[in-house]
């Protein structure tokens, strides 16, 4: 069997009504235009941030809910939870709405000082730094990924508290002010903390040493009412205090501080730090070194 010429069919009329292959244009790309607001930016951040936790959701959620449930039976049992009263409340019901908000708080700053510093260790937080974000953009996605696993944890141990413990509510708008506030708070202080941070171990001094002491001296297992001077004095300047009484008295209607003290401690206090947060990311200050 002869091969067939390779001109003979070119030279072929089906050859010849053949179309000519389609040939490939390089196009470049078209820049996207960003415009004032980062807005997707911000939202990818900020799901990033979401999804980190919420994979591993036994650990950044149902953890803490046993702590705190653990922590409601030891010192409800140990201080006589069942017949002891605090005031007119009794001191269970007094002594619910403290763990959930440490619980808040505590997970509020792990999730964002978790974030930044494991970027730093790791040298990929300049995945985060190169993209075309503003200061104050990755200020507010990082911060709302802090106030989103604080508030689920508080959820989450409220559910779980209530089978144990009635907590009917009092007042809504303090149901949601406190916890979002001490939310953004918290948040804001593990971003500044983890850029201020060289090493995990610095982290953990502020953690062990200024953290914790501040939400369990705040009336989480008292009221501050029965404290001395100083420490009655004391109380009154910890932003903590504030955060826990006006929680509380989302539930018991009973508040031992100013409620627009509290209000307006938390706001001051935010912004404040709002401000030091977006000033590390626009200088740059131990990211660009």
């Amino acid at each position: 069997m002869t091969k067939a010429d390779p001109a003979a069919v070119l030279e072929s009329p089906v050859a010849r009504q053949r179309p000519p292959a389609p040939v490939a244009i390089a196009v470049a790309p078209r820049p996207r235009h960003v415009g004032a607001i980062n807005w997707l930016g911000v939202r990818t951040l900020y799901l990033k941030e979401v999804h980190r936790f919420v994979k591993v959701f036994a650990q950044t959620v149902l953890a803490p809910t046993l702590t705190t449930l653990l922590f409601l039976a030891i010192f409800s049992l140990a201080l006589g939870g069942a017949v002891r009263r605090v005031g007119d409340v009794p001191f269970i019901n007094f002594l619910a709405p403290g763990l959930v908000m440490m619980a808040i708080v505590q997970n509020a700053f792990a999730n964002t000082s978790s974030s930044m510093m494991i970027g730093k260790v790791q040298g990929c937080i300049v995945d985060m730094l190169m993209p075309p974000f503003g200061p104050g953009e990755l200020t507010f996605a990082l911060v709302m990924g802090g106030v989103t696993r604080g508030v689920l944890v508080g959820v989450a141990v409220t559910l779980a508290m209530a089978v144990f413990v009635p907590m009917a509510v009092h007042n809504y708008a303090a149901l949601v002010f406190y916890p979002v506030a001490a939310s953004v708070m918290l948040s804001l202080l593990g971003v500044i903390v983890a850029i201020w941070a060289d090493k995990f171990d610095h982290m953990a001094a502020i953690t062990n040493f200024v953290i914790t002491p501040l939400a369990f001296l705040s009336g989480t297992f008292y009221s501050v009412e029965r404290l001395p001077e100083p420490w009655h004095l004391f109380s009154q300047l910890n932003p903590f205090f504030y955060m826990i009484d006006g929680f509380r008295y989302a539930f018991i209607g009973q508040a031992d501080g100013s409620l627009a003290v509290g209000v307006a401690v938390l706001i001051v206090t935010n912004a404040g730090l709002w401000l030091l947060c977006r000033w590390m990311f626009a200088s740059g200050y131990k990211l660009k070194e």
